[in-house]
């Protein structure tokens, strides 16, 4: 019980649902709640997927089937997020809606990367190092389905003080980018940097 606590927590950190709906501030505030928690919750079975098969196969995925190191996808995710991050210092949070693409393809998008990276993919793995398959699986849903829940519930705050404290969100909005677009670059400076150690560690 205490591994599955503890790896259930750890992705759920990973994924910060706080941090993640000031990606989606757009969305929030463009599409309505039934709406918004259509495209989340296909985002989140699209990574529940995902996530299952890493934490089922673990390295194996990378090493055997795709035949390349971790690391690569720890260097190439990094650039991914550092992207993002310098987006939003110069654009704000609406740098994420060019990002994500077409509107039609939502759900994927928000899917990767912004739930899915070598973060969150890492700690899949991990469950399924810890826990037997049937609690890794119990697990990485219960991460997501709290990570979705609370991000539909910040959903449905911000559409109830907004009309009477507009000023007071957009101004919450775009601090939080901007500390969020900080947290982001280094944290994706740092994933570069992992993964070119256990890179060169290879040879």
């Amino acid at each position: 019980m205490a591994d599955f606590i503890k790896t259930s927590a750890l992705l759920f950190v990973l994924l910060n649902p706080f941090l993640l709906i000031v990606y989606l501030v757009d969305m929030v505030e463009k599409f309505s709640l039934r709406d918004f928690s259509k495209i989340l919750i296909r985002a989140g079975a699209i990574s529940f997927v995902t996530f299952v098969i890493f934490a089922m196969f673990g390295d194996t995925l990378f090493s055997s089937i795709m035949q390349v190191h971790f690391a690569s996808f720890q260097i190439f995710g990094g650039l991914i997020f550092l992207i993002i991050g310098v987006q939003f210092v110069f654009k704000g949070p609406g740098a994420i809606q060019s990002l994500r693409g077409e509107s039609q393809h939502l759900a994927g998008n928000i899917a990767m990367p912004i739930l899915i990276g070598p973060a969150t993919i890492s700690a899949s793995i991990l469950s399924g190092e810890r826990l037997p398959a049937p609690y890794a699986v119990l697990s990485i849903a219960t991460a997501l389905t709290f990570s979705i829940v609370i991000m539909l519930l910040l959903k449905v705050l911000h559409d109830r003080v907004k009309p009477r404290k507009e000023p007071l969100i957009n101004r919450y909005i775009e601090i939080t980018g901007r500390i969020t677009a900080l947290y982001v670059g280094t944290f994706s400076i740092e994933m570069i940097m992992n993964g070119m150690q256990a890179w060169i560690a290879n040879f």
